[in-house]
């Protein structure tokens, strides 16, 4: 039997989803349809394209091989300050993102508290080159993997984990084969969130790496500056954005419920 929900509910569920639709429908209105091909097929869009998707999936590759490890050790472990470790792994979520940015300034600019050994010890420098846009990137979207990685680690039951142990198989092998495997739609689900929140990084990017055609500017760095001279080519790149992120959220459907 059917459930029929308070009206004053629905009236305000469909508020809010106008609400949140109203922006992405606003920009679907005023785009330039007629010279969207021209507006992404041309030289600057292209290169922010083209750098946005290196930058994000280098991102996303480095989240993963990061983050992981951490939620496992959060899901598995038992040890004093585990809830401040969580808090500050997953701090970026809620950090505003000039903030980020300048505390990776602080931590790996040329005279930061990392950075400036990098720099003397190996000659490495990030900040305003392409390296340093994705360790912005990387940075904000690692908490979306811990997060998904953390909630499926929990989820399984260790009994599994038991049963290889006793088969002989070492802890680490039985992390590849038999963990790994049976959360891998967990891990699927945070790779793509990892990827879209990348993907659409501007604050820690613009403050860390800076603006620069060709070596930091990605997408949304392009929107900002477009924004400025050139409406409809702020428009047409915003619709790509928007168009992946959607594409992104109806493919992953529940999952992203079933790992929170």
């Amino acid at each position: 039997m059917r459930r029929r929900l308070p009206l004053p509910i629905v009236a305000l569920a469909a508020l809010g989803a106008v609400f949140v639709s109203l922006p992405a429908i606003a920009l679907a209105a005023r785009a330039p349809w007629g010279q969207v091909v021209e507006i992404l097929t041309g030289p600057g869009a292209r290169t922010a394209l083209r750098l946005s998707l290196e930058v994000s999936l280098a991102a996303t590759a480095c989240a993963l091989l990061l983050g992981v490890p951490v939620a496992w050790v959060l899901a598995r472990g038992t040890f004093r300050g585990r809830a401040l470790l969580r808090a500050l792994v997953v701090s970026p979520i809620v950090l505003p993102p000039v903030v980020a940015g300048v505390g990776l300034l602080m931590a790996l600019g040329r005279r930061g508290v990392v950075g400036a050994w990098l720099d003397r010890i190996f000659g490495i420098q990030l900040t305003f080159t392409t390296g340093g846009a994705i360790v912005a990137a990387t940075f904000v979207s690692m908490p979306l993997v811990v997060l998904a990685a953390e909630a499926g680690f929990r989820q399984l039951d260790p009994r599994f984990e038991q049963a290889a142990a006793v088969l002989g198989a070492k802890p680490g092998y039985a992390l590849r084969r038999v963990v790994l495997p049976m959360v891998a739609p967990q891990l699927a689900a945070g790779a793509a969130l990892a990827w879209a929140r990348a993907l659409g990084e501007f604050g820690a990017t613009i403050t860390f790496a800076g603006n620069l055609e060709g070596r930091t500017q990605t997408v949304p760095l392009a929107v900002f500056q477009l924004l400025q001279v050139d409406q409809a080519g702020a428009i047409a790149l915003s619709l790509v954005l928007v168009a992946i992120s959607i594409a992104i959220l109806v493919a992953l459907r529940g999952r992203i419920t079933e790992t929170g």
